[in-house]
């Protein structure tokens, strides 16, 4: 087996990725939580594990940094960076949705739409035939809405408790999101039995 790069998205899922990726014999000593290395290699240095922030695991993927990627669905659709979606990990499931202070969006013929996730957002009123302005926001987008900055949000949600404790509604649902593994065009087509083999193994992993 061919010594292959793995980009791995930090936060709420790397837990998750690494405890598939043990199941799957690939195992990473110096994993620590606190750690602050950003590159690892499994015991017989199979794998070449390197951490980045999960917005930039499609880039690094698509640009061949990485031959694969482990990523939630939502950075995919944002980046719509050209590469391959092999598996479907089924874990660090959440949705897209639209969400709001008003119950309906059937008055509006435009809307200012706040988001973390500006393409999405585009994608889908354009879709839907409804021009919107996108204001980007990395962080506590749920406020746009209360403070008049923004009409509605598109945003990712686990339980909703967050937008029911800003007093916003969930107006629509996009799409479902989980955990990805994406691979790099060139990377599949150069080692192809190398990723197939990884490929496997996650699969007989996920099924326990």
């Amino acid at each position: 087996m061919a010594l292959m790069t793995v980009a791995l998205a930090k936060g709420r899922t790397s837990n998750s990725s690494i405890k598939l990726l043990q199941s799957a014999g690939f195992h990473f000593d110096d994993i620590e939580d606190n750690t602050r290395k950003l590159v690892f290699y499994d015991k017989e240095r199979k794998v070449k594990l390197i951490s980045v922030k999960a917005v930039d695991v499609p880039t690094y993927v698509e640009k061949g940094a990485a031959d694969i990627g482990i990523v939630g669905k939502d950075n995919i659709l944002e980046a719509q960076s050209d590469l391959y979606e092999l598996l479907d990990l089924n874990f660090g499931q959440c949705k897209f949705v639209v969400a709001g202070l008003n119950s309906s969006l059937q008055q509006r013929s435009r809307l200012t739409v706040a988001s973390k996730y500006p393409v999405v957002a585009q994608n889908h009123f354009q879709r839907k035939g409804i021009p919107i302005e996108t204001i980007k926001l990395n962080g506590s987008v749920e406020l746009a809405p209360l403070i008049g900055m923004a009409d509605v949000i598109v945003d990712i949600v686990e339980t909703g408790r967050t937008l029911r404790e800003n007093g916003l509604t969930v107006l629509e649902e996009l799409d479902h999101i989980s955990t990805r593994l994406i691979v790099n065009k060139a990377s599949f087509a150069t080692k192809t039995d190398t990723i197939e083999d990884f490929v496997t193994k996650l699969k007989k992993a996920l099924e326990g």
